[in-house]
């Protein structure tokens, strides 16, 4: 099974960091993606052990993600909730046109792999 994610977009707030009771940190990202002439769309992100540099991505910024899309649920209010949202493995600020071709050439090569193991069944 395969759960691969690509996001393009500019940021719609600030990024936000918090440590979680494990002692990880969790930066979460909300990332506004626009499709040719239809609305904007929001996406939660949430990147658990993104480097420093992150905590300073601002309003704007233009961003390419690769990660997963995760369904949580937790309880809130005395009732269960759910959230949908992108887990980041990897963020690159925009324009670095290398890096993101190079980001993209290795989930390129994760979907042929999974491609291949699915013709082979």
């Amino acid at each position: 099974m395969l759960n691969v994610t690509v996001i393009s977009g500019h940021l719609s707030r600030p990024a936000a960091g918090r440590v979680l009771r494990s002692g990880s940190t969790l930066l979460t990202l909300e990332v506004t993606v626009r499709s040719g002439d239809g609305p904007a769309e929001t996406v939660p992100v949430a990147w658990t052990g993104a480097p420093a540099w992150a905590s300073t991505l601002d309003v704007a910024e233009e961003v390419l993600i690769i990660g997963r899309v995760r369904r949580r649920f937790f309880r809130a209010a005395g009732t269960t909730q759910s959230r949908t949202e992108v887990v980041a493995e990897r963020v690159l600020r925009l324009p670095a046109a290398r890096r993101a071709r190079q980001a993209l050439a290795e989930v390129s090569a994760r979907l042929e792999a999974a491609s291949e193991d699915l013709r082979a069944r």
